[in-house]
């Protein structure tokens, strides 16, 4: 993990420094001082990108002996559960279905948003409380 969170600490460093440079690059250039599309996009993937690492570093602090950090490491040496994963879900395609609609909604039409609204709630609550009921329940 801590080569995971290297990765995304160089990554946000990298989109700090284009975001700036880009920033200051098109305040010369755009009629009303920063471009408000692309600085500010920059500027939420390194916040992302940082986010991420953030996370994988305090893992990485809790959990120091992984396999992965180890070059001797053998295949069999991370071999085991690796977490509980639903055999087979509905849940998701109903989930993307809505994703799908609310982008379509805010280009085409905001009724086609609420639509999709709908479908994103109905299927994150059902992905999320897929094994508090049913077959899967534990």
């Amino acid at each position: 993990m801590r080569t995971t969170a290297l990765i995304f600490w160089i990554l946000a460093a990298f989109f700090l420094v284009v975001g700036v440079v880009y920033g200051v690059w098109t305040g010369g250039y755009a009629p009303l001082g920063i471009e408000t599309a692309g600085f500010p996009a920059l500027l939420m993937a390194t916040l992302l990108a940082a986010m991420i690492a953030t996370t994988l570093t305090w893992a990485s602090k809790r959990f120091p002996d992984r396999a992965e950090e180890n070059l001797e490491a053998e295949v069999s040496d991370e071999a085991g559960v690796q977490g509980s994963f639903a055999p087979y879900s509905w849940w998701p395609l109903w989930a993307g279905i809505g994703c799908g609609l609310a982008f379509l909604g805010v280009a085409a039409g905001w009724w086609i948003l609420a639509i999709g609204s709908v479908f994103v709630i109905v299927g994150v609550v059902g992905w999320v409380m897929e094994f508090s009921r049913g077959q899967h329940a534990h």
